[in-house]
């Protein structure tokens, strides 16, 4: 038998790799992420897509079409914001919204959580585990399934955890774990 059909098992244990990703294709999101989307969709639907829809509307009434700088770029903004009302959709449709503020006071990571962690460097960094749709690094937010948040899911206060990096394998302390507080009813 050919070597390229037969699969090779290697029981290194050294070899750290990075933890699976969860099965089912679920999109993670906080109740704020979730709103934000919903609120660019509806803007997209309610506001924008009728007015280019009019300026179009407007241009192709004006006669060749070929030349109508309007209607060409007016074509290709409402299929750009059909693209975008479509990519929303589905998102929103498979959005799993989780709020954060259900484990306050706890010292577990969970989606949410904001984690100020030592690397091996000595360097104290923070990150704010969120969705993927609206994780923002300018900000510290990580996505729940990025290297550092994956690795970070589950540990506790005080632990020591093995980050697979490019290139290399660091050390990072868990330091702080917080949750945003939930609100009064």
């Amino acid at each position: 038998m050919s070597k390229a059909f037969t699969k090779e098992i290697e029981s290194d244990d050294d070899e750290l790799q990075l933890p699976s990703l969860p099965a089912g294709g679920k999109n993670y999101i906080t109740p704020k992420g979730y709103a934000t989307l919903r609120a660019e969709l509806l803007d997209l639907i309610d506001n924008e897509r009728p007015k280019v829809v009019e300026v179009v509307h407007w241009a192709a009434s004006n006669g060749d079409r070929s030349e109508n700088g309007d209607y060409l770029y007016g074509k290709k903004r409402l299929r750009e914001i059909d693209r975008r009302i479509r990519f929303l959709t589905k998102r929103l449709e498979i959005a799993v919204v989780t709020d954060p503020s259900v484990h306050y006071g706890n010292e577990q990571v969970f989606f949410g959580a904001t984690v100020i962690y030592l690397d091996d460097a000595g360097v104290e960094r923070t990150v704010t585990i969120k969705g993927i749709n609206e994780a923002n690094s300018a900000l510290g937010e990580v996505s729940w399934v990025s290297p550092i948040a994956r690795t970070l899911l589950k540990a506790r206060e005080g632990d020591e955890l093995k980050l697979v990096m490019p290139g290399r394998v660091g050390t990072i302390e868990v330091l702080r774990v917080t949750y945003p507080q939930p609100l009064a009813s």
